[in-house]
């Protein structure tokens, strides 16, 4: 039995340097992330290197409890940080008997692709994504290519805040030379472009940087680099091709350059954003849409995954279903979609956010930006004379909102959830209206997705990684009814509950 660790202490003390902290909140629902704390930023730590220490005894007596090989990967994004916490959380593992295999500085999918290529079934990549400075955190698996989901992460909690974790011996240090090559090696070997696509490559200056130029490079584009410097002070903006700040960057550089399209990684180069020759930004759900038509002609009978921030557009597509494709709403989460993309036998899953998810024979089942890159390329070259824009505007229209994200803290923000649930499903019951429009259907998978007769729709969701609520909205008639949606229905409803603060952005 090992001592449990704190849920709060003081930095700068004794008991700071001798006890191990770890905030319960942490533990999110398919990953796990603390502030440790950043220069300039008052806020409490909610861990330190001794907690991490913990979480590596608490995974590895995890994985002893699968009865899975005790062999791990790990990895670390670019941050001040972040090799040291994955030293203490090499520490832990070791402690707990495990044979650690050190891939150096990593993407999270080159840590996933790790596991394949070294045939090791546990995975620990330390990294805090696109979240600011201050952040850490660690991406798990034990079953590649998934990663842990609410029941894994649940027991690991229980093992970690309960001093759980359980001393063996046989623990090991490996380090693995040139994952970085075979990692870009095998993605650019199944793509060769046959034309010389300029692409804008932005990184955000995050991990990402080391390794997207080069794997675009050598599937034959011309890459222009954008913030591909790796800087752990992120002098531009967070490396988060969601965000607005580094969509209009690459835009502005896609017109500067004269490129074809622009695509963005996020911080730990699983996520993919983009920007099509006419400088417009398309949401992921749309490209994941324009890639599942192309690929559902050459795969007869696919299915796709999609999460519910998605376009409903995938279940009324005319090309989808002339293809004879279907498509699976799911839970939002990159371990959700992964799990499903695996279980239905998927060809592709996509979220909104820029996680796409390629199965055999495009990939090996996780999230993976440069693959996702790779696949959009693939597609451009496979369509000669088309440009994005052109695959886009054959899309059905809709209008779709930005991911709107209001403050609300992780203690309170699942109780907050559970609360519009049911006032929509209270709300449908009684047959009531939003803008006029009948419910045609309450989705609960993941929040509540409340699906109008035309089409249109509105969620409400908690944010899996942040203190935060997650609000997105489609209109199937107009931009300004997309407005409609959100700020007649979802901000006064949200703006009921006074643990619900201030919004990211607003539309």
């Amino acid at each position: 039995m090992t001592l449990a660790p704190r849920a709060s202490l003081s930095p700068n003390t004794a008991e700071f340097e001798t006890l191990a902290l770890v905030k319960p909140t942490g533990f999110r629902e398919y990953d796990a992330r603390w502030w440790m704390g950043a220069p300039g930023n008052d806020k409490a730590p909610e861990l330190n290197l001794l907690g991490v220490q913990a979480l590596g005894l608490g995974i590895g007596t995890l994985v002893h409890e699968f009865g899975v090989a005790p062999k791990i990967v790990v990895g670390h994004d670019f941050r001040s940080y972040s090799l040291s916490v994955k030293q203490a959380l090499t520490v832990g593992l070791m402690q707990a008997g495990m044979e650690v295999h050190d891939i150096g500085l990593a993407l999270s999918p080159t840590a996933y692709f790790a596991q394949f290529a070294l045939d090791i079934p546990c995975v620990a990549m330390v990294t805090a994504s696109h979240n600011e400075n201050g952040w850490t955190g660690v991406k798990m698996g034990a079953n590649k290519p998934l990663t842990f989901g609410p029941e894994e992460i649940g027991r690991l909690k229980e093992i970690v805040l309960g001093g759980q974790g359980k001393p063996r011996p046989g623990g090991a240090y490996i380090t693995v030379e040139n994952m970085r090559e075979r990692y870009i090696a095998d993605i650019a070997g199944r793509v060769k472009l046959t034309r010389k696509i300029k692409v804008i490559a932005a990184c955000g200056n995050g991990t990402a940087g080391a390794f997207a130029p080069e794997a675009l490079r050598r599937m034959g584009a011309e890459v222009v680099e954008l913030h591909t410097d790796l800087d752990w002070t992120f002098p531009n903006y967070n490396a988060n091709p969601e965000d607005a700040e580094m969509l209009h960057d690459m835009q502005r550089a896609l017109k500067a350059h004269g490129a074809e399209i622009a695509l963005g990684f996020d911080g730990d180069g699983d996520r993919c954003g983009v920007i099509d020759d006419e400088a417009e930004e398309i949401f992921a759900d749309k490209i994941g849409l324009i890639l599942a038509r192309d690929l559902s002609a050459q795969y007869k009978n696919a299915t796709f995954v999609a999460d519910v921030k998605s376009t409903g557009l995938y279940a009324v597509d005319p090309v989808l279903k002339a293809n004879g494709a279907k498509v699976d709403y799911w839970k939002t989460g990159h371990s959700y979609i992964k799990r499903r993309t695996t279980e239905l036998g998927a060809l592709a899953g996509f979220e909104k956010s820029g996680h796409f998810f390629f199965r055999e024979p495009l990939g090996y089942g996780y999230d993976d930006g440069i693959v996702a890159a790779s696949a959009i390329l693939a597609m451009l070259d496979r369509n000669p004379g088309k440009k994005l824009s052109d695959l886009k505007k054959a899309l059905p229209k809709s209008f779709t909102s930005l991911t709107m994200s209001p403050h609300c803290d992780d203690e309170k923000k699942y109780g907050i959830v559970d609360k519009v649930v049911a006032e929509y499903k209270d709300l449908a019951a009684k047959g009531g209206k939003i803008l006029g429009r009948n419910i045609r259907d309450v989705n609960t998978v993941n929040g509540a997705r409340v699906t109008l007769e035309d089409g249109s729709w509105v969620l409400v969701r908690a944010s899996s990684n942040k203190p935060e609520l997650v609000a997105v909205v489609e209109s199937m008639t107009s931009e300004n009814d997309m407005r409609a949606l959100f700020r007649e229905e979802v901000k006064p409803r949200l703006a009921r509950y006074p643990e619900v603060g201030a919004y990211n952005q607003e539309i």
